[in-house]
């Protein structure tokens, strides 16, 4: 029986833990090589499958593989880059599929979130229709938490706990200085759509007393007399406030606080900065002394810092996504499961991307204070289990190690071709 090769590529803004899931992909892919032939990584996502700029893994060490699962960022680069419709670009995904049929590519593998299963939907029914056998499995990543029907989405519980910690040592350098300095901290987390992470910033402290004071979410509209008038009490109440703020906090008609009026590759509004524009508020308002900081590309990057929980299932929807190829399955996601909260347990579900491409996972109303300035008791029970368990990366003079990929080209055997 001869086995066919298969592809893989990550795509959009990466996380602690993409890695983990590649070294779920291709360990497993090894596992089975009698089936699956030569496993290629897109250089720079998709567009290396465009552009047929392909990786071959199979010239990496075993070891260089399995230290991809401690090393952050996008191993074989990812990209912004959302394909065109395909009623009226229909060429690029043709495109797609030559490179695949020119390298005997049966099994396609898109590592990424809500953009990405759309592509990844749109290449399974192209395959299908130009009679081109193709499994396009999405692996789920995201650091916002929005995928629907997965519990939880890999890469969203270790910026939690990169968001938590740094909330709780920040609130301890504000409350030893405030008396004759800082009145108002504010930390700016990544959530352009869906307040997941900024609300993980409530798990810094046990009760809703304490810091972080209020966290501002993009689905509670913006109230700047409700909001300043919440900042003035806790500094007044506790000598200090100490405030995290999503950076697609918005006002009532749904414009951004921080809109800087231009549009990334895949439409979505360029934001400048929130943490400032809030913190001149706070100036033009209160007075107060106050200092901000944006966490930005750190908070998604602090592999140091992973969750266990986190690591695990990043490699374990890898993994799975190999597993739904071979059994035949074709335009699903593997998906967490939660199967008990307390003790916390999960499990692997195969959603079909359907159900997947196009949509987003908000904060829901349960899981939010009644004041809409931080989360209840629901949400800390949703959110807590995620941030568990340690899985450090090993050190070598001090700092972490990460792969060192050959990250070796195949020869192309079709055109140029130019995006």
């Amino acid at each position: 029986m001869t086995s066919s090769n298969a592809f893989y590529a990550q795509s959009g803004g990466v996380t602690a833990v993409i890695n983990a899931s590649a070294c779920g992909v291709i360990q497993t892919c090894r596992k089975y090589s009698d089936r699956i032939g030569t496993l290629y990584a897109g250089h720079n996502g998709i567009i290396g499958a465009l552009t047929e700029d392909l990786i071959d893994t199979s010239l990496e060490s075993d070891e260089a593989i399995a230290a991809l699962r401690h090393t952050p960022g996008g191993a074989f680069g990812s990209c912004r880059y959302k394909l065109k419709d395909i009623e009226t670009h229909r060429s690029q995904y043709e495109r797609l599929i030559e490179v695949f049929k020119a390298h005997d590519i049966r099994y396609f593998f898109y590592n990424g979130g809500g953009d990405s299963a759309d592509t990844c939907l749109k290449i399974s029914r192209l395959s299908e229709q130009m009679g081109y056998p193709l499994q396009a499995i999405h692996v789920a990543k995201t650091v916002d938490n929005d995928l629907p029907i997965t519990d939880n989405s890999p890469g969203f519980g270790s910026v939690a706990k990169y968001i938590a910690t740094s909330t709780r040592e920040a609130a301890l350098d504000i409350a030893s200085m405030c008396s004759t300095s800082t009145k108002v901290f504010i930390l700016e987390s990544m959530g352009r759509h869906a307040g997941w992470i900024a609300a993980a910033g409530a798990l810094a402290s046990e009760t809703n007393d304490g810091p972080p004071h209020m966290i501002l979410l993009p689905e509670v509209p913006f109230d700047r007399q409700r909001v300043m008038n919440h900042i003035d009490a806790t500094v007044k109440k506790h000598g200090y406030c100490v405030v995290v703020v999503s950076e697609g906090a918005r006002y009532e008609d749904g414009t951004f606080l921080a809109d800087a009026g231009n549009t990334d590759a895949f439409g979505h509004r360029q934001l400048g900065g929130v943490a400032p524009t809030l913190a001149g508020m706070v100036k033009q308002d209160l007075g107060y002394k106050y200092h901000w900081a944006v966490a930005d590309y750190l908070q998604r990057a602090a592999r140091h810092l992973a969750s266990a929980v986190d690591v695990e299932q990043a490699y374990a929807v890898g993994q799975r996504a190999v597993e739904c190829a071979l059994e035949g399955k074709n335009a699903v996601m593997p998906a967490i499961h939660r199967d008990s909260e307390d003790p916390y347990s999960w499990s692997i579900i195969d959603a079909p991307l359907e159900q997947v491409a196009n949509q987003e996972k908000f904060m829901p109303a349960e899981y939010i204070r009644e004041d809409g300035f931080g989360i209840n008791d629901a949400g800390r029970r949703y959110l807590r289990p995620l941030i568990q368990g340690e899985d450090y990366p090993p050190f070598e003079n001090g700092l972490p190690m990460v792969a060192n990929l050959r990250l070796e080209r195949i020869a192309k055997k079709l055109p140029e071709y130019h995006l």
